[in-house]
């Protein structure tokens, strides 16, 4: 799983075994560690009917509705945003990209523009 924070937007990418593995256990956390701290980052289901987010004690938590959990799981559907007055998230599958990159992309989704 991948955050990209930009301003008051937060998006969260994730590979094929991440939303494998969300799926079934409703809950996926990354820790990234700066040695005297660490950066903690959680998607997590909830019962609410939009995505939001939290963040306190160093770790940010973006909350999935399970109906969107689901259909993500059942579809081919890429990803689920919501927009506030303040903020901006997004939660979507990971494509392998288009361009050259050096970074192992073997977990990713094919992406839909690329020419077989």
């Amino acid at each position: 799983m991948k955050i990209r924070i930009k301003g008051n937007s937060l998006r969260y990418r994730l590979t094929r075994p991440d939303v494998i593995k969300f799926g079934r256990d409703g809950y996926l956390e990354e820790i990234t560690d700066f040695g005297p701290s660490q950066l903690i980052y959680a998607l997590k289901t909830t019962a609410s009917n939009e995505l939001w987010v939290n963040f306190e004690q160093n770790k940010i938590t973006l909350f999935m509705p399970v109906f969107m959990r689901n259909e993500w799981l059942s579809t081919d559907r890429v990803g689920f945003d919501h927009r506030t007055p303040n903020f901006y998230l997004l939660v979507e599958k990971d494509f392998q990209c288009l361009d050259n990159t050096h970074e192992d992309q073997s977990d990713n989704y094919p992406n839909p523009l690329s020419v077989n």
